[in-house]
């Protein structure tokens, strides 16, 4: 079992030599017909578990089986599954010997040589090298490390390992900008997971040096994709990409096991970004993380996407922009570079689509080490992020203004003034503004703290209210 340490240089240390280890022992399995693997998710909470492995003719089955269901019976239904699936490649391999030939005749298989009625194949799964009962209840049965034999072909049983339960690239990639992909992991964390980048073959580009396999994955040895020599979670593509597709091998881990690879290449074609943007200027004095003694902060209303692609905004607020650029995806690859690019320690944000949250920001700077909360308002809300190796977060409070008016016999006098103007009154408490409060902590010093205030007030042409972030 491989246990890999949390610091992230000792980890980009080990990929290669993980990877050499996963292709030796994938070589020595083939050569010596050993293991195959059987992935089980059993979570306590839930009533049924899952199996998955691929039979010996190339099917792949996923099982839903009842945690409290005895071991005889899926055992059972495995058996039946193998004995369809021999049937059919048998079904199929008839077929092809009775084509036609090149002559126009037809390849009959002799006498005798119709193959034998297949028989259901043994199916048993030991642990520790004893054959479990099968009265076992599948929770009990189903232990990591122990072994399912169907018919000659043996598994090795992987219990609740590292897996991805959602990958996906953005829909919009352009060179200079960073790519990072949405994930969500289960048994695992994304630090302890390996990552590598390909790119698409020019025409006529030469294949890796020896034609071996470049990665875990035999597919990623095809002459159509090349290394990028990128193997952390962020991708900035290179001018020298426009025109490609990407294509990303990641393999999910919790820094003692590995679970199944997978694959995922990009529905679109790198693009190319929009030159120099204001924000680059901005960027040389933030080329690095400030130390432990001082604190880079950024406020940023990042206009919801609920807010731009309305009339008003197209052909009165911003009419000078084309329509691509108000276009959400196009938005989120210059609002990630340029957040992630400030090197901050807090940054506050109004105006957040909830998607906008989980899909893109989440992933993109969390690769940059920050950690978000996010509270949302009506159509949008609020989202504060903190450096992680910086601060933890002691706790988080959301506050209604219109509620703590109504509610806290602290602001009484202030809505005692407020109901003698009944206009204003109305107008103040039908407003949705809230207050995004998080206490940090700091890991230095745990005697230190902070409280950040995160707010969006209304604002109209008319009149003098604005928002604002405030850190004390």
């Amino acid at each position: 079992m491989w246990r890999l340490p949390s610091a992230r240089a000792a980890l980009r240390g080990v990929r290669t030599a993980v990877e050499r280890h996963s292709r030796a022992e994938a070589a020595t399995e083939t050569g010596t017909g050993s293991m195959e693997r059987a992935v089980v998710r059993c979570v306590p909470s839930e009533p049924k578990l899952s199996l998955s492995f691929a039979l010996a003719d190339g099917s792949h089955k996923n099982m839903q089986r009842d945690q409290s269901e005895p071991l005889g019976r899926v055992l059972s239904r495995i058996a039946t599954n193998a004995l369809k699936g021999h049937a059919k490649a048998a079904a199929a391999k008839k077929s092809r010997k009775n084509r036609p030939n090149a002559s126009g005749g037809v390849a009959c298989a002799g006498p005798g040589s119709e193959p034998a009625a297949a028989c259901e194949p043994v199916v048993k799964l030991y642990y520790r090298e004893e054959a479990v009962a099968e009265d076992v209840l599948n929770v009990d049965a189903w232990q990591d490390g122990a072994v399912l034999q169907i018919g000659d072909v043996k598994y090795k049983v992987e219990r609740n390992p590292p897996a991805f339960t959602e990958l996906q690239l953005p829909r919009y990639i352009m060179a200079g900008f960073p790519v990072c992909p949405k994930l969500s992991l289960e048994f695992g964390d994304p630090a302890s997971s390996l990552f590598r980048w390909y790119k698409e073959a020019k025409p006529g580009a030469a294949e890796p040096e020896g034609g071996g396999p470049s990665s875990l994955s035999p597919s990623s040895s095809s002459p159509g994709w090349t290394e990028t020599g990128v193997d952390e979670r962020v991708y900035t593509p290179s001018n020298a990409d426009i025109g490609l597709r990407l294509k990303l091998h990641c393999t999910p881990g919790n820094g003692q096991r590995f679970g199944p690879s997978r694959e995922l290449e990009s529905v679109c074609l790198v693009e190319a970004g929009p030159g120099t943007c204001t924000f680059d200027h901005r960027h040389l004095y933030t080329k690095k993380v400030t130390d432990d003694a001082l604190i880079r902060t950024v406020s940023y209303n990042i206009l919801a996407d609920t807010y731009a692609q309305t009339e008003f905004s197209r052909t009165v607020l911003y009419p000078y922009c084309a329509p691509y650029a108000l276009e959400l995806d196009y938005r989120q690859n210059l609002i990630q570079k340029e957040l992630t690019g400030y090197n901050a320690d807090l940054i506050c944000l109004q105006e957040v689509d909830r998607n906008v949250f989980t899909d893109s920001l989440v992933p993109a700077l969390e690769a940059f080490g920050l950690e978000g909360v996010f509270r949302i308002k009506q159509h949008e809300g609020l989202a504060t992020f903190y450096r992680k190796s910086k601060f933890s977060l002691l706790s988080q409070h959301d506050i209604s203004f219109h509620e703590a008016l109504e509610s806290d016999p602290l602001h009484k006098e202030l809505l005692e003034k407020l109901v003698l103007y009944p206009s204003a009154q109305e107008r103040v408490l039908q407003r949705s503004s809230v207050l995004q409060v998080s206490v940090l902590q700091s890991r230095q010093d745990s005697s230190k703290k902070i409280c950040v205030a995160n707010t969006h007030l209304y604002w109209h042409p008319k009149g003098r209210f604005y928002w604002f972030s405030q850190v004390t």
